[in-house]
């Protein structure tokens, strides 16, 4: 038995949604990864499976290829690639799922075509601190993914029935990539009674995490190995590690969105080190990925420097600046940071 944890007013608000909705435009964050793209297309395959026929699924930008084999995937509209397309969209749904992000910004120039549009939002999202921007706001971060949430919502409404293998598949997805394989944030035993129900619908969880872990670009296998030897720099008395990357070392070893995924996760195999900060210069600004092992909160350490948040053990950020700032302001908060 799942425990119903997501408040009943707010499913039924939302049910009542998808009860009389006939367009549904389904949202995410910039640079979209596993959880984002998992969750929207996992909600895209029920909702068709309950019979609507006009479901949408748009990203700000392009996402990872390693996760171009997921059902629905080329049903995805790309807002950076075609804006006019996917804010008529947005303008003329009845409903729009906001999955996976807590707050406008965070969709990027995809943004205000949303809050403006006068359809009904509902937010699905496991970060901190939600906006209030929709008529429905299930906020919950101590589910493990927004998948999780998905998987918790669909089953709350009575419709476990209508999830097909193709969702079963989207959803695993991003439940498996938010928490490293779960390796982190996973700890809770109803996300295996979840990923059971989710094997029943017939998908493959090892085929899943081949596709996603297991088959990569030479460039990208080469740049992690420019990164190991190169980039990665050690702290040893602060237990921790930071790696940096700039544009022109992406260009060289000719990224794509999704060739840095996993990088900051490397340095944790090395025995001492717990905290790992990982600095990948943008075109406006440095992102900032941090993960970390046992108790140490890098989410507080991302909210105090870096003007970001998440988990416990998994977070992110970002920067204005230099990298050779951001390098320097990780540097001072190592020396400062009290826990």
């Amino acid at each position: 038995m799942i425990t119903k944890i997501i408040r009943e007013e707010q499913i039924q608000k939302a049910k009542k949604y998808v009860e009389k909705g006939e367009r549904f435009v389904i949202v995410s964050h910039v640079s979209p990864d596993g959880d984002a793209l998992g969750s929207s297309l996992g909600l895209y395959h029920f909702l068709n499976e309950y019979g609507k026929e006009q479901v949408y699924v748009v990203v700000p930008n392009q996402f990872p290829s390693f996760y171009k084999w997921m059902p629905g995937v080329k049903e995805v509209v790309i807002h950076e690639k075609y804006p006019e397309f996917a804010e008529k969209l947005i303008q003329e749904a009845d409903v729009i799922f906001c999955l996976d992000f807590n707050e406008p910004q965070r969709m990027d120039k995809l943004a205000p075509a949303v809050v403006e549009a006068p359809g009904r939002k509902v937010m699905i999202d496991h970060h901190l601190n939600p906006a209030q921007f929709c008529q429905v706001t299930m906020s919950y971060p101590e589910f493990s993914s927004t998948c999780e949430m998905v998987f918790r919502f669909i089953c709350q409404m009575g419709m476990f029935n209508l999830l097909n293998k193709q969702a079963a598949e989207c959803i695993y997805t991003g439940m498996m990539t938010d928490t490293g394989a779960f390796t982190y944030n996973s700890n809770k035993p109803e996300i295996y009674l979840i990923i059971s129900e989710l094997i029943k619908k017939g998908i493959d969880k090892d085929a899943i995490y081949r596709k996603v872990n297991q088959v990569h670009t030479e460039s990208r296998l080469r740049l992690m190995g420019y990164v190991l030897y190169e980039k990665m720099k050690l702290y040893p008395e602060k237990q921790a590690a930071l790696i940096t990357l700039t544009q022109e070392e992406l260009k060289r070893f000719h990224y794509q969105p999704g060739d840095t995924e996993g990088f900051v996760n490397l340095p944790l195999s090395i025995q001492g080190v717990q905290f790992v900060v990982f600095l990948r210069e943008d075109r406006d600004y440095i992102k900032v990925s941090l993960r970390s092992v046992g108790d140490f909160p890098c989410n507080e350490f991302a909210g105090c420097y870096f003007n970001g948040g998440g988990h416990k053990n998994a977070s992110g950020g970002e920067c204005t600046g230099t990298l050779q700032e951001a390098v320097q302001v990780f540097e001072q908060g190592l020396e400062t940071f009290k826990y």
